[in-house]
This record gives C-alpha cells, sequence and structure tokens, in this order.
C-alpha cells in the first residue's frame, strides 16, 4: 500500500515530474473565477470528467478547450494528488473576457427567438450578453448560417459590435453583404404639413442611411416629429413602416404611416422650483402665448431668453427642463419649467487688450462689475456697446469680449479686445462731458 507522504516526496523531490508525468484518475475537478458564466458551462467545454485517468497533456489540452471558447481572456490550471488516493485534485482558474454586450439579431431570414433557442443548443456559452471576442463571434456567426440552411437560406452571416450610443454597445449579427440602405422614403396619411415639404428635410438625413427600423425611428423622431410639434400637433404618430427593394436602384423604399392627429392649445405655463427670479418675470420674458396653438420652437425660444435672464444673476450653466402636462379631453397642452441653476458664478478680473495706459484707466474707471459679486453674463457685450455708442475713443475700431470660466474657483473672468481704426486709438475723445457708461 503506498504510504499517504510518498506522494508529496516525490513532487517536492523530483519537482513534479513524476507526479505531472503520470496519468492518474480524477478526483475533482473545479473551476476558480466564473462571473458571467456556471462551472457546468466551463467544465462541459473543458471536457473531462470525474474518474477518468489524466495527466499533464490532458489538463492542458482542456486548458486550450477553455481558451478556445471565446469566453476567457486567460486560463490556468494546477493539480496535486488528493489525500489518500492515488487520484488528482485540479482547478481551472479563469478569467473572464469582458466586456460583455447585449446580442441582437438585424434583418436575418427568421425569427429571433427561434435563432436564439438554436444558438443556446449550439453554444454552450452563448447569452442574453456575450463577449466580443473573434472566436465567440465567428463560431455564432456560423452556428446561424447552419440554422438558416435548413430555411434554404445561402445568406453568409458576421457579428460586429456596434454603437448604440456614446457609451453603449451591442453585439449585431447581420448579412455580412452588407446592410440595406435607404433609397427612397414615402410619406402616407399627411396631411397639416404636406408630404413634399416632409420629404425635403428629411431625405438628407435618411437617403444614405443604413436601414434598421430602430434607427429609422429615430431619424423620425429627431427630424419629422418636431416639425409636427410646432404646429401643436403633438400627437403625431409613425405606426407602421413598410419596406420594400426599390427598383430603379440599390436599397430600400420606406414608406411611412403618419397618424397626425388634431392640433393642441397651450394651456398654463408655470415654474416649478425655487429660481433667484421670480416666477412671473420669467414666464413674461418667455413670451408664451396661452390660448393659441402650441408652437414648440417658439416655446424653445422662450426658454433660451429665460435661460439668458437667469444667467445675468451669476448662474452660468443654468438650464430649465420642460414637462408637457397634456390634456387630451381638452386638446391642451400645459408646460410646468424646473430651473436646473447649478452653481453661482461670480466676477473675478478684467483684463483689458490693445489699450495704452491712459485708455486702460479710462475704461477700469467706467467698468461696473465688481469683482465678488454675481456675473452677469450680458455686462461684457453691453459695455463695449456702450463704449461704441458714446464715442469715448477716437479711432476704435473693432471690440469683442470674451470670457474665461473658472469651474473649480467658480469665478468668470472678463478679456476685452479693442482693435484701433486709425493711429489716435487710445486717446479719450474730447467729449469728456458725455454720459459714463453704467
Amino acid at each position: 500500500m503506498r504510504s499517504i507522504f510518498a506522494w508529496p516526496l516525490a513532487f517536492l523531490l523530483l519537482g513534479g515530474p513524476l507526479f505531472s508525468q503520470s496519468k492518474w484518475p480524477i478526483a475533482s475537478v473545479k473551476v476558480e473565477g466564473l462571473k458571467n458564466y456556471s462551472p457546468g458551462q466551463a467544465l462541459t467545454a473543458a471536457g473531462l470528467k470525474v474518474g477518468q485517468l489524466a495527466g499533464k497533456d490532458d489538463f492542458e489540452a482542456a486548458r486550450n478547450r477553455l481558451l478556445a471558447t471565446g469566453v476567457f481572456d486567460t486560463v490556468a490550471y494546477r493539480f496535486a494528488p488528493a489525500p489518500d488516493s492515488n487520484q488528482y485534485i485540479a482547478t481551472f482558474e479563469v478569467i473572464e473576457f469582458e466586456p460583455v454586450y447585449p446580442v441582437r439579431f438585424e434583418r436575418l431570414p427568421a425569427p429571433d427567438a427561434e435563432i436564439e433557442a438554436w444558438l443556446r443548443r449550439k453554444d454552450p456559452f452563448f447569452g442574453k450578453k456575450i463577449p466580443p471576442s473573434e472566436p465567440i463571434l465567428k463560431r455564432d456567426a456560423a452556428a446561424i448560417e447552419e440554422y438558416l440552411s435548413t430555411k434554404g437560406s445561402s445568406e453568409k452571416i458576421v457579428g460586429k459590435v456596434v454603437a448604440d450610443s456614446a457609451d453603449q454597445f451591442s453585439i449585431v449579427f447581420r448579412s455580412a453583404a452588407g446592410p440595406p440602405k435607404v433609397a427612397e422614403v414615402r410619406f402616407e396619411g399627411a396631411s397639416a404639413i404636406p408630404a413634399a415639404t416632409l420629404l425635403r428635410d428629411f431625405a438628407v438625413v435618411a437617403y444614405g442611411s443604413v436601414y434598421s427600423e430602430g434607427g429609422f425611428r429615430q431619424l423620425l423622431d429627431a427630424n419629422i416629429r418636431p416639425l409636427y410639434d410646432a404646429r401643436g400637433v403633438i400627437r403625431v404618430a409613425f405606426p407602421s413602416l413598410t419596406v420594400e427593394k426599390a427598383k430603379d436602384v440599390e436599397g430600400l423604399v420606406v414608406t411611412v404611416k403618419v397618424n397626425e392627429g388634431e392640433a393642441y392649445r397651450l394651456g398654463d405655463v408655470r415654474i416649478a422650483g425655487a429660481s433667484p427670479v421670480p416666477a412671473k418675470e420669467l414666464i413674461k420674458i418667455g413670451e408664451f402665448k396661452p390660448g393659441e396653438v402650441v408652437n414648440f420652437d417658439a416655446v424653445a425660444t422662450g426658454v433660451d431668453l429665460m435661460k439668458k435672464r437667469l444667467r445675468r444673476e451669476g448662474y452660468m450653466r443654468a438650464g430649465l427642463q420642460i414637462d408637457r402636462r397634456i390634456d387630451d379631453a381638452k386638446k391642451t397642452v400645459d408646460l410646468e419649467l424646473h430651473p436646473e441653476l447649478g452653481p453661482q458664478f461670480v466676477f473675478g478680473t478684467l483684463k483689458l487688450e490693445g489699450l495704452d495706459l491712459n485708455g486702460e484707466a479710462a475704461i477700469k474707471k467706467l467698468w461696473g462689475m465688481k469683482e465678488g459679486k454675481p456675473f452677469n453674463s450680458d455686462y461684457p457685450d453691453f459695455f463695449l456697446a456702450q463704449v461704441k455708442q458714446q464715442g469715448l475713443f477716437d479711432g476704435l475700431g473693432d471690440t469683442k469680449a470674451a470670457t474665461k470660466i473658472d469651474e473649480q474657483n467658480l469665478t468668470v473672468d472678463v478679456i476685452l479686445s479693442f482693435r484701433p481704426s486709425s493711429t489716435k486709438f487710445g486717446e479719450r475723445s474730447p467729449a469728456t462731458s458725455r454720459r459714463p457708461v453704467p
């Protein structure tokens, strides 16, 4: 009977060769480091079973099979004698391939659910999210081709990583022939806005674009819906998109069904939340017109004027969130505006460019904004306009105001640039009795 101390002694004295070159039954095998996958998935891919005879070559082959799955970035292994037996305890240490992205299928000639079910049978690691590694993309694309061949299709498939937004990505399986592009767009059911007008504005962004229903609807929302918003037709819908191959050119003809609905009128406009400017004053600045057909282009213009007023109080990052409160029975839209003020900035320093010492002294004397006080974003341009209007300098050419914002210290420095139009620039005008700049 072999001593239980014989294994480690031989392993230590010979550095492992005696043990590692022998084949013994596997007592247990486990996988460490799994996050997105189960031990069962990994062990199935490794191809090792408890009880089978194995040696170093077998564990190396199992490691290579795990790497070939494409879901593991690195794979290491170790094996040692099991206590009181001539068997191995094997452990695989893995680091999974990251990140993983959601999967979708585009324009494949079979239902998505059928393709997903087939992939789950063919690829034990397939799921709602998979890593963008080349082995797994090729393997799953080949599996999709195999399934489509049972449907009579010989289409070649590729898997690609696509950007859905600036920070969101997906893995898309689609035809290797390349995605179809939009060659023509037709609008049906449009009357409040003629179809020709819709097409004139939409063709620039739609023609030549890669077609997918989701992407096309995003184009409609970004480019067509605002046209209806400007006419108060805020319930416009695009219930169906019909797609067919173009006859005379390469590409697709997309027919958009339009349900316009009625025009809505503007109801109440109110400020919800704290504001350094009285709510009545802000709303008056917006020049809203309750009772008239709501025009969201005009609403946006009014909101911009309100933001500008808030910035005069030093809130340089001020914004207004617009909430629509739609009453379908009355066909009205109430607006609730939520100020998003951000930090308040104060005036820092004044820097002058293009003036001599006398000119600088005159400007600094006239400058009315005080350091440390809330920064009025309108004041620099207003100040320069008054300097020109009152003729305080001879030979004054172009003037320009620039700001330098310090986000950390919440200050705004102003740089005023003066350019001469004659050699007399910089001398005070003899008309010194004119009213100074406020």
